[in-house]
């Protein structure tokens, strides 16, 4: 797009181009959480100023729009922007974080349709935390990969079972749908959206302005250990409990079977089945839980929190820390431990 702009300078006309905008919409359906979008806007303005800064004379920016339906008539109404010009269709739109997880309403269901209908123009769609489940109930997730906050994964997953969860990756791009997991992942997705339209330099700028890391970020670093309990099975569970009050005592699989009066076998499959994990994953994750505990509010050494969690070799127990965490225990002590710390 151009228009002519007369320079009174000079006395003659020039063809300039227009500054290109990408118009990004957020969806307030029913159950959004408006800090999410309220960051978001304020992001994405603070994003265009730093490509106002660094972009030249005609650099890119962002129109932001927010969308919702109009409770007595279900009709789709645009009742913010920060360019006013009515034009154009939506580049991008975010479904911000929610904690309501439940099937779609009638109003939330008519702005999925039209959602739907600028995805199939070519508009990018983004979901937040539990966001992700209406991408689910749109269909947009069958056969593909996608994240939600760490504690709806499973959830996620039973109710949607041709989805391929992956609740520890905070963000996943697959170019048409982008999934963010956590409930304050709209940073990270604000950050990649800045990164896609306005270029690396502006993001690492106003991740800079924001003091937020913007890279090796992952859910794992934050997820707890939270095995159900409620799956039904008497046994497992009661082994599951006994679990529970060990700290470094080792323990085996044919224990485990005779705590919960089962043969080997029939034990394995049953605990798998019930957990999800099998029996020597699951005794693994339990420690690494404590060892979290201790390295974020003790001054223990590496060597002390070994023993205490149930590992003689501190070169496993580090090998089966960053397995599970994705980070090293010294690492993640310097991150999220409070108070003084030392090295091991």
């Amino acid at each position: 797009m151009a228009r002519d702009i007369t320079d009174k300078r000079k006395g003659n006309s020039a063809s300039l181009p227009l500054p290109r905008t990408i118009r990004i919409g957020i969806l307030l359906y029913s159950g959004a959480k408006l800090a999410a979008v309220l960051g978001l806007t304020d992001l994405f303005e603070v994003a265009n100023r730093f490509s106002k800064e660094q972009g030249g004379e005609y650099p890119k920016e962002l129109q932001i729009s927010h969308w919702g339906a109009n409770r007595e008539t279900a009709q789709l109404e645009c009742v913010f922007e920060t360019h006013p010009d009515g034009r154009g269709r939506p580049d991008c739109l975010i479904l911000p974080p929610t904690l309501e997880i439940e099937a779609p309403t009638e109003i939330t269901a008519s702005l999925l349709e039209w959602a739907g209908v600028q995805h199939d123009a070519g508009a990018i769609l983004c979901s937040i935390c539990g966001g992700a489940f209406l991408l689910a109930h749109m269909g947009l997730l069958n056969g593909r990969s996608a994240t939600t906050h760490w504690s709806y994964s499973e959830l996620l997953a039973s109710r949607f079972p041709e989805i391929c969860v992956s609740s520890d990756e905070l963000i996943i791009d697959l170019g048409d749908v982008v999934t963010a997991g956590g409930m304050m992942a709209w940073l990270d997705l604000g950050l990649k959206l800045v990164d896609r339209y306005l270029g690396p330099v502006v993001m690492m700028k106003t991740a800079q302005f924001f003091l937020i890391d913007p890279a090796g970020r992952q859910q794992r670093f934050y997820a707890n250990f939270s095995p159900s309990l409620h799956h039904g099975d008497s046994a497992v569970m009661k082994v599951q409990l006994w679990l529970q009050t060990l700290t470094s005592e080792s323990t085996t699989i044919d224990k485990m079977a005779a705590k919960a009066k089962l043969g080997e076998r029939t034990f394995l499959r049953r605990f798998q089945k019930a957990t999800g994990h099998s029996p020597t994953e699951y005794v693994q994750q339990l420690k690494v839980q404590k060892a979290r505990e201790l390295l974020e509010f003790t001054t223990l050494s590496l060597k002390e929190i070994s023993w205490k969690v149930g590992y003689e070799d501190v070169g496993f127990f580090r090998k089966t820390f960053q397995k599970f965490i994705g980070l090293p225990p010294v690492d993640y002590r310097r991150r999220f431990g409070t108070g003084d710390r030392i090295a091991g």
